[in-house]
């Protein structure tokens, strides 16, 4: 039986469909990321499993016990990092571990082991004296989740915790992360970034409240259907226009390039017929394996 299983998940705005019909299941210390971009219904999810927002339909069980009926006995069991940085700034790191730690009955000496243990994986023990609204972006992050750890939880909830922290950050947060579940814990994380999904056990792909797709890394780039070019030119967008109204090849800006993308019994002549007809030297195309990116772009079309 899967530690978490949510079925049949339904949110709405009024009239905005955030989460639609959206099942998944995690199995125990599994990591499993949920991917899209902003608005995909990412943060509705992770605030729905925390009781923060009621769903309109569907369930969520972890182990045998019912999230939305059973709160009182699962909020021990979750750990729950939102996307927006919500610690008392004006507190020093310290004193934000003793007051979260509070919350959980945790005082005296298992305090003092706790907290030990957190500032050993989270080399904030230097800066525990230091307001909380004065540390870096990824030192909040890693006071945030510390403060999430504090009792132990068997499932963390993670919303987007490295949006707009610093590349070095983001890696030793998911060192981190990786240390976590090889101790057991059971952790789904939202992301916008597809090489932070390489590094989950499995990812779920969501757009405008739907899956779109779901497997282990490896496997959803194998859903991608067609060829894909790298075009090493500057990715203007009149550029990418021209190209997309070929009707033969579509495009995207990739880095300091553009993707081109075919089906996969393209003719290489009409291919290359086509880029000349928008200014491009056919020589200035090399071909490229798809990544998660382009996977996601692609399902992403096929719904709008």
């Amino acid at each position: 039986m899967a530690f978490l299983a949510v079925s049949h998940l339904s949110k709405a705005y009024k009239r905005i469909r955030a989460v639609e019909d959206f099942s998944f299941h995690v199995d125990k210390s599994e990591t499993y990321a949920l991917v899209g971009p902003d608005g995909a219904g990412k943060t509705t999810i992770i605030r729905t499993l925390c009781n923060l927002l009621s769903p309109d339909h569907g369930s969520a069980f972890l182990g045998e016990l019912d999230m939305f009926k059973q709160f009182d006995r699962i909020k021990s069991l979750l750990g729950y990092m939102p996307q927006i940085f919500s610690l008392y700034p004006d507190l020093s790191v310290e004193e934000n571990l003793i007051f979260n730690a509070g919350i959980f009955g945790i005082t005296g000496q298992q305090y003092r082991e706790k907290r030990d243990y957190l500032y050993t994986f989270s080399n904030l023990a230097p800066f525990s004296k230091r307001r909380a609204g004065d540390l870096s972006g990824g030192m909040k992050q890693k006071l945030a989740l510390s403060c999430a750890l504090l009792h132990d939880p068997e499932l963390l909830l993670l919303d987007e915790p490295t949006t707009g922290v610093d590349p070095l950050s983001r890696r030793q947060f998911w060192e981190i992360l990786q240390g976590l579940k090889r101790q057991g814990t059971t952790i789904v994380i939202t992301t916008p970034y597809m090489d932070e999904v390489a590094r989950a056990d499995r990812a779920c792909f969501i757009f405008a409240g739907k899956k779109l797709a779901e497997g282990a890394p490896a496997q959803l780039i194998n859903l991608f259907e067609g060829k894909v070019y790298y075009l090493d030119v500057p990715p203007s967008s009149e550029l990418v226009r021209r190209i997309n109204r070929t009707n033969l090849v579509r495009s995207r800006r990739f880095g300091s390039g553009i993707h081109l993308y075919t089906a996969a019994t393209i003719d290489e002549e009409k291919f290359s017929t086509a880029l000349k007809q928008v200014g491009i030297d056919f020589n200035r195309v090399t071909p490229v394996e798809p990544d998660l990116e382009d996977c996601f772009i692609q399902m992403m079309e096929r719904m709008t």
